[in-house]
């Protein structure tokens, strides 16, 4: 029987198709990429990475025999394609993804198109910028006493936020905030947590995190737009605001001599001298 076109279009299929790994590459270092992350890009057949946020040096480890492709000038359509092409012919892929893959990476959508294909998938996790801004800067996010929380959010562009989650709402609760792709409108960014945060709030202004080109800038909240102009902060900016830095906080009691927990018990309080 002669075969019809979509019968010679048609991909190889193997007996099990091949796992599809939607890597977290970090923020940029290559040796912040995780163990993990590094063998599922070694052992994958296809590496498709965020060129324009993924540096190329991330996905260096490919084998030599691995198509490695940036997926920046393609479509969704266009890189489910390719993944598909490679799980069904039962080659592993490595998707990798800036930061971690949880976070503003277009998962579900990717994710949904595998699960409609009977694709396997998993997700090997990443250090998100935020992270590696405060170790860069040396910070911390909790201060006791002051904030005992970090919220994770961006200002509104083309992509619609809820109005429950306006970057005003969420800076009244004083808690330390990493504002992710918000440096195209410093001004706007600025006046929102204005609304709600003392002008004197420090901020860091984290630039190409864990790349070569890495800057970090210290600024007062009330000059935030200024600090971004003056650096061309464009892209690839992550932003904390730190209501707790600065601020003398209370001493975390993990490893007071008096606080106990499931690993030591408290010790008594030094008898005091008697004259």
């Amino acid at each position: 029987m002669n075969a019809t076109p979509s019968d010679t279009e048609a991909p190889a299929r193997a007996a099990q198709p091949g796992m599809v790994s939607f890597v977290g590459a970090g923020p940029g270092d290559p040796e912040l990429l995780t163990i993990k992350g590094r063998k599922a890009i070694e052992e994958a057949a296809l590496v498709l990475y965020a060129g324009s946020l993924v540096p190329p040096a991330v996905v260096a480890c490919a084998a030599p025999e691995a198509e490695v492709l940036d997926s920046a000038p393609l479509t969704l359509a266009e890189c489910h394609a390719l993944v598909r092409a490679t799980a069904l012919a039962g080659g592993k892929v490595a998707r990798v993804h800036t930061g971690d893959p949880s976070l503003y990476g277009a998962l579900r959508e990717q994710a949904a198109l595998l699960e409609a294909e009977g694709i396997p998938w998993r997700v090997i996790p990443g250090i998100t910028a935020a992270c590696a801004a405060a170790a860069a800067g040396g910070v911390t996010f909790t201060v006791p006493e002051i904030t005992q929380s970090l919220i994770i959010t961006r200002l509104e562009g083309r992509t619609p936020v809820p109005e429950r989650e306006s970057l005003a709402a969420l800076a009244a609760h004083g808690s330390s905030m990493a504002v992710y792709l918000s440096a195209r409108d410093a001004g706007t960014l600025q006046k929102e947590l204005l609304r709600r945060l003392p002008p004197e709030t420090a901020v860091l202004c984290a630039h190409l995190v864990g790349w070569p080109e890495e800057e970090l800038h210290w600024t007062r909240l009330d000059a935030l737009a200024r600090c971004v102009e003056a650096h061309n902060l464009t892209r690839q900016t992550v932003f904390l605001i730190l209501p707790g830095e600065g601020r003398k906080g209370t001493t975390s009691r993990l490893y007071a001599a008096d606080f106990s927990h499931a690993c030591r018990a408290a010790q008594p309080a030094p008898e005091k001298e008697k004259f």
